[in-house]
């Protein structure tokens, strides 16, 4: 019934922007924390960023000063801004929600690809 979906991915070149887009439905409550994982192929999946309801965000060290992660908490919707897009950007982005209402919730998208390429 939750579900977790994932928009704006696509081909960009070198130095190119893109902005992606998800929005957590099925949920009537605020969401704890939403990020940004990535996976590019024959490597893990990485946390990319994530920013909680009070608006405190974690970057990795390899995306700090070019991604920025908004988010509206009304709607449980959380964007990723990218930068200065290089090839090693190239992967698979998954947004995820997760948190404590009762129970523990962690719910993950479809992925959405991202490549980074002249």
């Amino acid at each position: 019934q939750v579900q977790v979906v994932e928009s704006g991915g696509g081909l960009v070149q070198p130095g190119g922007s893109l902005k992606l887009s998800c929005a957590a439905s099925g949920i009537s409550f605020s969401v704890d924390v939403m990020g940004w994982y990535r996976q590019a192929p024959g490597k893990q999946r990485e946390l990319v960023a994530h920013i909680t309801r009070g608006g405190s965000t974690t970057y990795a060290d390899s995306v700090k000063g070019r991604f920025t992660i908004p988010r509206d908490n009304a709607k449980n919707t959380v964007y990723l801004q990218m930068n200065s897009l290089k090839p090693e950007d190239t992967a698979v982005y998954y947004c995820n929600a997760n948190g404590r209402m009762f129970l523990p919730y962690d719910y993950w998208g479809q992925g959405t690809q991202v490549t980074v390429s002249s």
